[in-house]
């Protein structure tokens, strides 16, 4: 008896491995009642939503302040260009102040069981970039967050920059021009593709399987799209609708 129940255990182990995993796109912010993308509040539902992981996305102020934003800009401030005393004036769309790294690693860190997928985005000189990977590993580790936290970039100096600084963590690339030969190549530990870009290539998925890599796709906000991927066996997908995917 002890070994069926073994078993079974293994089984079920394999199945959920095989599953494809949801990750919330900058957190889930469709809710009801909806709140603002990257925000604190959209992490928490998140939190709520017993998913795979949250997506977010990583810039750096004037003045070297770590912030979470997905746009090159906060209103009408250019993020790279500007204070952070003078970006924090100005407060989300919901009412909340703009965060920071450190605030949002903070609310991460007390659901352990959610992976903090984080996003580090070009910036405009490869020295630049280095600096906020480098800031941004650090800060990981002094909070104790390497287990919980995964790195996805459309730079592929960043994402090489990360396996340099940390061999074991692991980094998907976002840009999509990359096979999963070249993915493997690179040294990095999978490809995050928009999703037109496996329709463009049926096989990469399979391939990239073949090879050992994580396969993941953005941002998948349709039922027949995801259908779709996860019958070519697609290890995870984000989107802004997990709470509609997550039980499908």
């Amino acid at each position: 008896m002890k070994k069926f129940i073994l078993g079974l255990t293994v089984l079920s182990t394999v199945a959920m491995q095989a599953q494809t995993q949801i990750i919330a796109h900058r957190g889930y912010f469709q809710s009801q009642p909806p709140t603002t993308e990257n925000s604190i509040t959209s992490l928490e539902n998140a939190q709520k939503l017993k998913i795979y992981g949250s997506e977010f996305d990583v810039r750096m102020t004037k003045d070297g302040i770590l912030v979470i934003n997905h746009d090159e800009h906060h209103g009408e401030m250019e993020i790279s260009e500007t204070s952070f005393k003078e970006l924090e004036a100005l407060k989300l769309s919901n009412g909340e102040k703009f965060p920071t790294l450190k605030d949002y690693l903070k609310q991460g860190k007390k659901d352990p069981s959610l992976k903090l997928i984080v996003e580090i985005k070009p910036a405009k000189t490869p020295e630049i970039e280095n600096e906020i990977t480098q800031k941004t590993l650090k800060m990981i580790k002094d909070m104790k967050l390497e287990g919980q936290c995964e790195y996805i970039s459309f730079s592929l100096n960043i994402c090489k920059e990360i396996k340099k600084l940390e061999p074991k963590f692991k980094v998907q690339y976002l840009n999509g021009e990359l096979s999963p030969e070249q993915i493997k190549k690179e040294g990095l530990d999978g490809m995050d593709y928009h999703y037109s870009v496996f329709q463009k290539n049926p096989a990469w998925i399979s391939d990239a399987k073949a090879l050992g890599l994580i396969t993941n796709s953005w941002t998948v906000n349709d039922p027949a799209v995801y259908e779709e991927l996860k019958k070519q066996g697609i290890g995870f997908v984000t989107t802004n609708i997990p709470d509609q995917l997550k039980n499908k």
